[in-house]
């Protein structure tokens, strides 16, 4: 291996580390956090337990009562005016779904008080929740009679279900109603859409121009959700939790993973909003676009099951009619690119995280296509990501070759680079250079022949990186030993946690990096090692710190690794059977042995010199 090529393997592994450090959570800022997080983290352990069971009949009713002889009648009017009434009621809950979601909704406030989804469970084999409890909040502010109301603390009247619209026990749509009088009242309208994860999602304001004071054009729609812990390394869960939005008819933006604590403020339009964690996502859509938003991302402690809270303050725009209604949407479900391709208008696959720029284009447009061209036809994820690698290195087949002719001609051109060192000592390192320079230009060896195509390779690597750790389809998919192939395959385990390895070792990633120092010392032609001191040592290290940084990501990253280097292993061994370093030699000296010729661009110089009547010689001298 030349230092061209060790260069490029170090460039690698300063990305990552650089990466790494970035991503890293601030601790510090976390523990800043703790104390004024733990009481809400017990309160929401507590509430966790409220969830609706699978088998609970689609209207199930949970007493929660507010009783009048607990709260003064006279403050309450004080408080809300024409709302008071609906400050006291019983909180019951409600669930309607479809084979896919279960959603649940709770009286108090008339909002999604918690969501299933049917065909995930945990890491643990628990419910998927996307969330729970009445950590929730979704409700409008506004003011009436110059009293600030909030439907979120209020109590809704349950509604029937659409006609045509109830199978058996189960129901795919709900109304709920705040009442201000018979004339007077806001109405919520959930209807799920058969065999979808998306809801369509109404809010009807009748009579509420005369109620709703201080002139806005939009009321805000209040959403905020604590997002739990899905996987088994909630470390990692948490690189990929994050909150997410698109500009109307721009593009989509988030808010870094890495930072504990983030707020934006958007005065313009915005088409949605979305919670995401690492495989699934809660998504608010405007029928049009929201006026405004304003969006908060904290984390949540270290210990809480919990790992981010989001919230969104969004504008929906009021227009003040005796009937309004505002249309949304709501998307409960898995980041899956095929799926939230099919919401090309919203573009929603943004939410599937595959890197950005090229490395976004490749996975796209080359390595989903062929992913799930192959799923097709083949039910075994890890058979999959083998065929996927031989489709990938045969791709890459030219570039491969050409990088390994050009170790080829550096190997045989290493005797005599090394007569120039010994014929230029210490202290004329550049007449040395230039020497070394001259001598590859009449061989026809370029130095970075060997370090471009590898070079070129590297997008491939990261979009792999990108890749694997947000797949759903490796999701609790077992392949040999390993038991999921989403996140980390343990063979050995251990109490206490190693700085950035963990507290396991990871087969693959061990298998990985094996593969790595055998291709490393089968390619090394030891030409530049010599000279650069400690960098024979430095190549077999990096392996090593690789298997550090890789051993908690994902199973089917490390695997898809291990199987690239040992193709890699064999093309090697294919290349050194067909190429003839000996005639390689030969060819160069011949091409030593002929004139060098002038680059067009040179020559075109001279003429332009010799036109304008300059010398291109020296004149000679006078006797």
């Amino acid at each position: 291996m030349d230092k061209n090529s060790i260069f490029g393997i170090i460039l690698i592994a300063g990305i990552l580390i650089i990466w790494g450090v970035i991503q890293a959570p601030n601790k510090k800022e976390m523990e800043a956090r703790k104390r004024m997080m733990d009481s809400l983290a017990v309160v929401q352990s507590q509430k966790q337990s409220d969830s609706v069971a699978t088998d609970k009949p689609a209207f199930q009713t949970i007493p929660v009562v507010t009783s009048p002889d607990s709260v003064s009648t006279k403050k309450l009017q004080d408080e809300l005016g024409d709302f008071s009434a609906s400050a006291i009621g019983e909180n019951r809950f409600f669930s309607i779904e479809n084979d896919l979601i279960r959603l649940v909704i709770s009286t108090r406030g008339g909002r999604p008080y918690s969501v299933e989804l049917k065909k995930y469970k945990t890491f643990d084999r628990k419910p998927v929740i996307l969330f729970n409890g009445d950590s929730t909040q979704f409700g409008i502010a506004f003011y009436s009679q110059n009293k600030a109301i909030s439907t979120n603390q209020l109590y809704f009247r349950p509604g029937d279900t659409i006609p045509g619209k109830t199978i058996g026990s189960i129901s795919d749509s709900l109304t709920m109603r705040l009442v201000v009088d018979d004339s007077r009242y806001i109405e919520y309208r959930y209807v799920l859409e058969p065999e979808s994860y998306m809801v369509n999602f109404r809010m009807q304001l009748v009579g509420m121009k005369d109620i709703v004071t201080r002139d806005p054009s939009s009321l805000d729609l209040n959403w905020e959700i604590n997002v739990p812990q899905h996987e088994q390394l909630k470390k990692n869960e948490m690189q990929y939790t994050s909150l997410y939005y698109r500009h109307f008819k721009e593009d989509v933006e988030y808010f870094r993973a890495s930072k504990s604590e983030q707020t934006e403020n958007i005065p313009t339009q915005v088409e949605w909003v979305g919670f995401k964690n690492q495989f699934f996502s809660s998504v608010i859509l405007a029928d049009y676009a929201f006026s405004n938003a304003m969006l908060k991302s904290a984390d949540l402690p270290e210990t809480s099951k919990y790992l981010k809270n989001f919230r969104a303050e969004v504008g929906l725009p009021f227009e003040r009619l005796d009937n309004e209604t505002i249309k949304m949407k709501m998307f409960f479900g898995p980041n899956k690119f095929k799926l939230l391709k099919k919401y090309k208008i919203y573009k929603l696959e943004n939410l599937v995280s595959v890197g950005k720029g090229v490395i976004r284009w490749i996975n796209q447009l080359v390595i989903i296509p062929i992913f799930d061209w192959l799923s097709r036809f083949i039910g075994n994820y890890g058979i999959i990501i083998l065929l996927l690698t031989i489709i990938i290195k045969i791709g890459l087949l030219p570039l491969t070759y050409k990088s390994y002719l050009s170790q080829a001609r550096m190997k045989v051109l290493k005797p005599q680079v090394d007569e120039l060192s010994h014929k230029f000592p210490k202290g004329k390192e550049l007449e040395k250079q230039q020497a070394t320079m001259a001598l590859y230009k009449k061989a026809g060896v370029s130095p970075m022949g060997g370090c471009l195509p590898m070079l070129l390779q590297f997008p491939i690597l990261f979009a792999m990186f990108r890749f694997f750790p947000t797949s759903i389809e490796l999701r609790q998919e077992g392949f040999l030993w390993a038991k999921d192939l989403s996140t980390y395959d343990a063979i050995i385990s251990w109490h206490q946690a190693i700085p950035v390895l963990g507290n396991h070792i990871s087969l693959f990633t061990l298998l990985m990096t094996i593969s790595t120092i055998v291709s490393m010392k089968m390619s090394d032609t030891s030409s530049s090692t010599q000279q650069i001191p400690g960098m024979k040592t430095m190549m077999y290290i990096m392996p090593v710190m690789f298997m550090f940084m890789l051993n908690n990501f994902s199973a089917g990253l490390t695997y898809y690794y291990f199987l690239a280097n040992m193709i890699t292993i064999g093309q090697n061994y294919l290349f050194k059977q067909f190429v003839d370093e000996k005639e390689i030699l030969r060819k160069m000296e011949e091409k030593k042995a002929k004139p060098v010729k002038k680059s067009k661009f040179q020559q075109r110089l001279e003429d332009m010199a010799k036109q304008s009547g300059y010398r291109t010689t020296k004149p000679a001298k006078r006797k």
